[in-house]
């Protein structure tokens, strides 16, 4: 069966859609966007900021389902800007540190409400 998870410790979702969903021993987490989650509001225009604000809610939602970073198996990184990418590398090598992911990044035309970077998860028990 299927299990929807939602925290206040991360961002509502903006759609018709769930922070996660866990199905069995895995959890799918929805993209997650830098707003902080208290105010609904981008955490700031610097993308660092905006990976680590991103990595923090995704942190948050696995938290609540009882996940680590560490149970992460792949990501998914959308980027504003490939020039940023060494950028966002900074923030995101400092959450994955001895549990590396299969990660794919891709540069996208938009995101919602116009933020930098967006990633999403898959996490195995």
């Amino acid at each position: 069966m299927n299990k929807p998870i939602n925290t206040s410790k991360a961002p509502a979702a903006i759609g018709p859609y769930s922070q996660a969903i866990e199905a069995g021993n895995m959890i799918f987490v929805s993209g997650q966007i830098p707003f902080v989650p208290e105010t609904m509001t981008l955490v700031s225009e610097d993308v660092q900021d905006q990976t680590k604000q991103s990595l923090e809610n995704l942190k948050a939602i696995l938290e609540e389902a009882g996940y680590t970073l560490n149970d992460v198996v792949k990501t998914t990184v959308f980027i504003k800007d490939m020039n940023e990418f060494g950028l966002i590398n900074e923030v995101y090598a400092k959450y994955f540190t001895d549990n590396k992911p299969a990660r794919a990044c891709v540069e996208v035309a938009r995101l919602p409400k116009d933020v930098k970077v967006e990633i999403d998860a898959v996490a195995v028990k």
